[in-house]
């Protein structure tokens, strides 16, 4: 698959849409259900697997090796075999597929980054030094034991809400509108976001490019063009995003939370929460230990071949109304970035359930 860089990245990978340029319109509309070898053409290895997880399952491929779509693929003709690179491709998927099979009880354990990272070629021998200083571990060093009680689950979250404002506060403010600007690739395009309780989200780029949740199910759309759905990993991401009031619903979204290692972000001391839910990955929270707002997200997407991570940066609180909320976040994956930062917001703005609806026909 082709990279993509400015505008257009970013415009497509707001709230956790997918956005890969090998997915054909008749897979955006065929629907999820269907294997890809009913969707794409000459599909060998990845039989059986839905449709609308090949483009993940590339993407990671690609940033495992470090290379874009034409190293295995023939430009304009993926489905052709003229590349003995794309050879190697799948006698290395079936390779890892058994691994995983005969070692690890059909678990996702070794995928292709636990050996290419990053690199064409895998590396099998360790380096040399080359310096005189010593040899540095590239695990990162435990913290040294305070002595005091570590903190809980629950009290890290009851930090997390009082550090917003507290439950009566947040509950006090129920919609939102905000107007900013998304940065990516050294530009930049003015952005507008619609959020409504208890999980609507709408935002619009440059005037035209859609992307939506509306309480239920998620859809994208351009001007003058029909709307899609999203699949149902792009949906769940989406959702997840559109939560206005997160703080409130963390328990309830995820029945089981426990305390993670504390890490290190920014030079900022954190406080880390895994967040799980019945037969869906993880999702990893990090948590400022001194004024405890949350400051990192990282969840992550299934594939056949691996998980592909997004990792969501909050920053410049800013408190309205009695409330803090992030006018900065910064969305990073694999295969892209962008940064939204909200330059005007308004709180209670009155906002039809229709604003959030996916249009029939063309969206205008």
């Amino acid at each position: 698959m082709q990279k993509q860089t400015g505008t257009g990245l970013a415009v497509a990978l707001i709230l956790g849409s997918a956005a890969f340029t090998a997915t054909p319109l008749r897979a955006q509309t065929a629907g999820a259900s269907k294997p890809a070898e009913e969707v794409y053409k000459n599909i060998v290895q990845l039989k059986g697997m839905p449709a609308d997880q090949l483009g993940p399952a590339m993407t990671f491929m690609s940033s495992s090796l470090g290379v874009e779509c034409t190293f295995c693929h023939v430009a304009g003709k993926m489905e052709a075999d003229d590349k003995g690179a794309k050879k190697t491709a799948r006698e290395m998927i079936a390779m890892q597929a058994a691994i995983n099979k005969d070692s690890f009880r059909g678990q996702l354990q070794v995928t292709c980054f636990s050996c290419h990272r990053g690199s064409q070629r895998p590396v099998n021998t360790p380096p040399v030094l080359d310096s005189d200083a010593p040899a540095h571990s590239a695990m990162p060093a435990m913290p040294a034991a305070s002595g005091a009680p570590a903190v809980t689950a629950d009290q890290i979250l009851e930090k997390y809400v009082a550090a917003l404002g507290g439950a009566d506060a947040i509950k006090k403010v129920t919609s939102r509108v905000m107007k900013g600007a998304i940065q990516t690739g050294g530009s930049e395009s003015p952005i507008e976001l619609f959020t409504k309780a208890p999980n609507k989200r709408v935002s619009i780029s440059n005037g035209q490019s859609y992307t939506a949740f509306d309480g239920t199910a998620g859809w994208m759309g351009n001007t003058g063009r029909p709307a899609r759905e999203m699949s149902a990993t792009e949906a769940d991401a989406a959702g997840l995003d559109a939560e206005f009031s997160l703080a409130l619903r963390l328990k309830e979204i995820f029945p089981q939370l426990r305390r993670g290692r504390p890490e290190t972000i920014a030079g900022a001391e954190c406080e880390t929460l895994n967040a799980s839910r019945p037969g869906r990955p993880p999702v990893r929270l990090y948590f400022d230990k001194n004024s405890g707002l949350l400051v990192r997200m990282v969840r992550y997407a299934d594939t056949p071949v691996g998980r592909v991570p997004t990792q969501i940066d909050y920053a410049d609180y800013r408190e309205m109304d009695g409330v803090k909320s992030p006018f900065r976040w910064t969305l990073s994956r694999t295969n892209g970035r962008f940064t939204i930062q909200v330059k005007e917001a308004k709180n209670n703005v009155a906002i039809e359930d229709a604003k959030f609806a996916k249009p029939d026909g063309d969206v205008k």
